[in-house]
């Protein structure tokens, strides 16, 4: 009846790899005498206090768990709103509740906090930037077998070719089976890391191919190589950022 505080039902939170911190909401919206004074704040998590309030004394609790957890705003305490803020570290999955109490007027919310693995990248980005990974290597293999046909090159140079050329597949391999899976891990970002440094090695077997083939215009030539080197640098400080 009239001594029963209402809540804005909330039954779950999702929280990620990239949250710093986590809400749990918490909205009264029936209050009498909106005074932080007579209320009183208590959070549960699987049914151990883990955090409360008196608003009377202004005392806080909080649990050796969570030495983060505080109400997201004192102030909004008159205005119903009780929500719990925490650091993601310490907020884990499962259920906790909310009680409140208003003089002689109280209620209970729960809500259940899940983990969402989410995506890193969306589906289309990872499409494209694996399917430019290979089409890369295409091109290379391409150049690389046209010149060795169109050039009598040494056993060495043919070697470091092959070399670098399998170096490139392997990578290419690895990184694309790790990087493809969903979610926001350690290995999407080695994968990652597995497709965007070693393409150093499309430089150097760039570079190879050029000092094989035919350098009478070699101005466009390190021009080109100068490119591709500062492209490089772009792509990994993008991941550096990606990944920080």
């Amino acid at each position: 009846g009239s001594a029963q505080l209402v809540f804005n039902v909330t039954d779950v939170v999702q929280k990620t790899d990239c949250n710093k911190t986590v809400i749990l909401p918490c909205h009264v919206i029936n209050l009498n005498e909106n005074n932080p004074n007579v209320m009183f704040v208590t959070w549960k998590r699987q049914g151990n206090i883990i955090f409360s309030f008196d608003g009377g004394k202004k005392e806080f609790f909080r649990d050796s768990t969570v030495p983060s957890a505080n109400l997201v705003s004192q102030e909004d305490l008159p205005k119903g709103i009780a929500s719990l803020r925490l650091n993601s570290e310490e907020a884990d999955v499962g259920n906790y509740s909310c009680e409140v109490t208003e003089s002689n007027r109280e209620g209970e919310t729960r809500v259940e906090l899940r983990q969402y693995s989410g995506s890193w990248f969306l589906l289309l980005e990872r499409a494209v930037i694996i399917a430019l990974l290979f089409l890369i290597i295409f091109f290379c293999l391409a150049q690389i077998i046209l010149v060795a046909l169109k050039y009598d090159i040494g056993r060495k140079k043919k070697i470091a070719l092959i070399v670098t050329t399998v170096f490139s597949i392997v990578f290419a391999i690895l990184g694309t089976l790790l990087f493809v899976q969903d979610g926001y891990t350690a290995r999407n970002q080695a994968g990652l890391g597995l497709i965007v440094v070693p393409a150093v090695i499309f430089i150097l077997s760039q570079y190879l191919v050029f000092r094989i083939g035919d350098l009478k215009q070699q101005q466009a030539t390190f021009s080109l190589i100068g490119l591709q080197i500062l492209g490089y640098v772009i792509a990994v400080v993008g991941f550096a950022l990606c990944v920080s």
